[in-house]
């Protein structure tokens, strides 16, 4: 019965990656459709992004009232109904109108789905969970490509991601039984992680607020940057190619898709590694991968090592987001866990909200070619943010 919930759950973490990656494919053809300036998309993504804040720093209170399995589902018909407005949109103001229930519907889902799964499944079930965010987040863009390939039409694109929406909203509809079933059945397999020098020292303060604790201002400096990094990607990474790379708006989107297959596959192959490799480890090797695909993007070499530039970003950015988040406990007290996780989803979706846009704010002024150096500063920003932490919590034990 768990195995079966946990499928329906990673289930729902695709159609939560789906839209993610939707707008920054679709904009190079939107933007010229729409009649819209370049730095548009940027506002239509803080607007989703806005969205998802509001409704994660509220999710607790919804899902305490109506439970996981409801929430996902009305979520993911929210979604599925927000992407159809998009394919009916007749100007870019109904975009922003649409933008605001799919933000509001992507933050309950990935809210109550992570807390479930830190919950009630083992330590590596977080790592998959994510990978299946990037099963959807790579799809997204490939079924986008073949439809402005084929009929040069991205309302088309959104009318197809909107129609398996509403599919696995119908799959989550029939499966709200189970839900109640796991639950009464209190399976909680669970492995706690082992706490670290550092979150021992604070498990038992109950003075110690938990910003008070040493390391945690620099956790929040790596969210922020992880996820101005990953969502820049996905938004700007097409315009990029195609207005500085010189590539075709179809082959741009089919790029971007390899860089959320690198993410995929990426935390699927860390799923395994987990069972032998420590987070620090994993988190440490995926910046330092990611830093040389920066770099790859940065340096002025033929097209096809943009490629392979997008490629390792992606596997690099793998481990860090998952790999963070599980270490928590261990760097600073379960006690306080709780607090500081909410903490750094909130400034995880900042980073998404405002740094995207900013980019492209400075492109519009300037050009898009800046779009790899940003992503150099950005990753190196984020190791060393990482690396002041780690010196400052001390090194967590291995899970």
């Amino acid at each position: 019965m768990a195995t079966l919930l946990l499928i329906i759950i990673y289930l729902a973490f695709i159609s939560l990656g789906l839209p993610d990656s939707l707008l920054g494919a679709a904009w190079p053809v939107m933007q010229s459709d729409l009649n819209a300036p370049l730095e548009m998309a940027g506002f239509l993504f803080m607007t989703i992004a806005g969205g998802t804040i509001l409704s994660s720093l509220v999710s607790g209170k919804v899902l305490k009232r109506f439970g996981t399995g409801k929430v996902t589902f009305v979520s993911t018909l929210m979604t599925a109904g927000s992407l159809l407005g998009f394919y009916f949109a007749p100007s870019v103001m109904w975009l922003f109108l649409f933008a605001i229930p799919l933000g509001l519907g992507a933050g309950a889902i990935d809210a109550g789905l992570n807390d479930y799964v830190a919950t009630h499944y083992k330590a590596h079930h977080m790592s998959w969970l994510h990978s299946f965010w990037g099963v959807g987040a790579t799809l997204g863009p490939v079924i986008m490509a073949q439809y402005i390939a084929g009929q040069n039409s991205w309302s088309s694109g959104y009318f197809a991601i909107a129609g398996i929406q509403f599919v696995l909203a119908v799959i989550l509809l029939f499966t709200l039984p189970l839900w109640g079933k796991v639950k009464s059945s209190q399976i909680h397999i669970k492995e706690a992680p082992e706490k670290s020098n550092e979150g021992l020292e604070y498990e038992g303060n109950e003075r110690i607020k938990p910003l008070q604790i040493k390391g945690v201002k620099l956790a929040l400096a790596s969210f922020l940057f992880y996820c101005g990094i990953e969502a820049t990607m996905g938004l700007w990474g097409s315009s990029y190619l195609v207005n500085i790379k010189g590539l075709t708006a179809a082959t741009a989107a089919q790029w971007v898709s390899l860089y959320y297959g690198g993410i995929t596959i990426g935390r699927f192959i860390t799923g395994f590694i987990t069972f032998k490799v420590n987070n620090v480890t994993l988190i440490r090797a995926g910046q330092i991968i990611a830093l040389g695909g920066a770099i790859l993007l940065f340096l002025p070499l033929p097209s096809i090592f943009a490629l392979a530039g997008f490629v390792l970003v992606g596997f690099g950015l793998a481990p860090i987001f998952p790999c963070m988040l599980h270490e928590t406990p261990a760097r600073f007290g379960k006690k306080h866990s709780q607090t500081i996780m909410g903490y750094q989803m909130a400034v995880a979706y900042t980073g998404s909200t405002f740094i995207p846009p900013l980019i492209g704010f400075i492109a519009s002024k300037s050009t898009i070619g800046i779009f790899p150096l940003w992503m150099v500063l950005f990753v190196a920003a984020m190791y060393l943010s990482s690396e002041k932490l780690n010196r400052r919590a001390g090194s967590p034990a291995s899970i």
